[in-house]
C-alpha cells in the first residue's frame, strides 16, 4: 500500500507568516528520525513517501497516490506533523486530510483539539471520575489561588514537548511565572498543583479494544523533578526509563482504568500516552494525554512497546495495521501499489 509519512521539517511552506508561530524551544530542537519510520513500514512491504505537511502536501500527495477509480482511497498517511503556526497546530493537517479524503493514522482535528489542550482535557476527564491535580487558570498571576497549594505547576496549555514548564514554590513567584507564559505562548496560563511522587506513562494502542502497553516510570532517583524539555531532549536531569513499571496489580489496573477513560474521553484514536503521576499515598493523577506521542527509538512508548515484545518496524506497522482496521475493518495491504 501506499504510504504517506507527513512531517514538518521546513516551516516556509506557508502563503503569509501570520499568527502565533511554531513556539521555540530553550534548545534547538533535536533531529527526529523519519527515516526510521520510513524504513519501518518499508520493511512492512509498503511503498513510502517523507511529505513536507505544509501548505504543498495535497498536491504531493495527489501525485504519490491518485485518485481510484472507485472513489476508494489508494493511499494512507502516517500523520508525524505538529503544524507550522496558528493556535491549532495539531488539527491542521488531519483537517486537510479529511477535507481530501485521506484515510490517516491517530486523532481527528476534534480529538487533537480535546488532547492538546490541557485545560479542556481535565474538564472533560474531571467530569468522568479521574482524579487529576487542582488547577486554575490566569492571565496575570496576581488572580486569587484560593484553596491551590504550592508548589505548584505554571505552564502554557497547548503547547507540547514539556515547553515553557516552571515549578513555582512561592506565591511571590507566581506573577512572573504567568507572564512569561502570556508573553511567550500567547495564551493563558495553566497553573496546577505539583504532585510530589513517581511519574508513569501509560501507553495505549488500539480503539474498541485498547491495549495497555507496559506501563513505563521516568526514575528521577532521589529527587522529586519534572520531565522538563531539557530532560526530554537534551539529557539534561533525564530520569531512567523503567518498563515494566514496579507497581502493585490494583494499582497498576487503576492506572490502566483511568488511562482508558481519558483516552476515550477526548476521542483519540489507533494510539496515544497518558502522563499520570502518583502521591505519596498511592493516589494517581492524571497530568494529560499526548494524541501524538514521540515514536523515537528512545521514546517511552517504543520502551514500552519493546518490552512488549515489538521491534520498531513492528510497532510501527501495528499502529498502521490499527488505523486502517478503523476505517476498512481489515488489516493493512502489503505489498500493493
Amino acid at each position: 500500500m501506499r504510504v504517506a509519512v507527513v512531517v514538518n521539517r521546513d516551516l516556509t511552506g506557508v502563503i503569509n507568516r501570520f499568527g502565533q508561530p511554531f513556539p521555540q524551544p530553550p534548545q534547538p530542537w533535536p533531529d527526529w528520525d523519519w527515516e526510521s519510520v520510513v524504513a519501518a513500514l518499508q520493511e512492512g512491504g509498503h511503498e513510502v513517501l517523507l511529505c513536507e505537511g505544509d501548505k504543498g502536501m495535497l498536491t504531493t500527495l495527489e501525485r504519490f497516490m491518485p485518485p481510484d477509480s472507485q472513489a476508494r482511497p489508494s493511499g494512507f498517511v502516517f500523520n508525524l506533523a505538529s503544524g507550522i503556526q496558528g493556535e491549532s497546530r495539531f488539527s491542521q493537517i488531519p483537517a486537510m486530510l479529511e477535507m481530501a479524503g485521506v484515510p490517516y493514522i491517530g486523532a481527528s482535528p476534534l480529538g487533537h483539539e480535546l488532547a492538546n489542550d490541557k485545560i479542556v482535557t481535565k474538564i472533560l476527564i474531571r467530569d468522568r471520575g479521574v482524579p487529576t491535580p487542582n488547577f486554575l487558570v490566569m492571565r496575570r498571576g496576581t488572580e486569587n489561588t484560593g484553596d491551590l497549594r504550592f508548589p505548584v505547576v505554571v505552564k502554557p496549555p497547548r503547547e507540547g514537548d514539556s515547553l515553557g514548564l516552571q515549578l513555582v514554590h512561592e506565591p511571590s513567584e507566581l506573577k512572573r511565572a504567568v507572564e512569561v507564559i502570556v508573553e511567550q505562548y500567547a495564551q493563558d496560563a495553566l497553573v496546577e498543583e505539583y504532585i510530589e511522587g513517581r511519574e508513569i506513562s501509560v501507553p495505549l494502542l488500539g480503539n474498541g479494544e485498547i491495549d495497555v502497553l507496559p506501563l513505563v516510570e521516568q526514575d528521577f532517583g532521589n529527587s522529586n523533578s519534572l520531565f522538563t524539555y531539557e530532560a526530554k531532549y537534551m539529557g539534561v536531569g533525564a530520569p531512567q526509563m523503567i518498563s515494566p513499571a514496579h507497581l502493585d496489580s490494583r494499582l497498576a489496573a487503576m492506572l490502566r482504568d483511568i488511562s482508558i477513560t481519558t483516552f476515550r474521553a477526548c476521542q483519540c484514536r489507533d494510539y496515544a500516552r497518558v502522563d499520570v503521576r502518583i502521591d505519596r499515598s498511592g493516589q494517581p493523577f492524571v497530568l494529560e494525554i499526548n494524541a501524538n506521542p514521540s515514536l523515537t527509538k528512545a521514546s517511552s512508548y517504543c520502551v514500552a512497546a519493546n518490552t512488549a515484545g515489538h521491534s520498531y518496524s513492528s510497532l510501527i506497522n501495528r499502529i498502521l495495521d490499527v488505523a486502517h482496521t478503523r476505517y476498512f475493518g481489515t488489516a493493512t495491504p502489503q505489498g500493493r501499489t
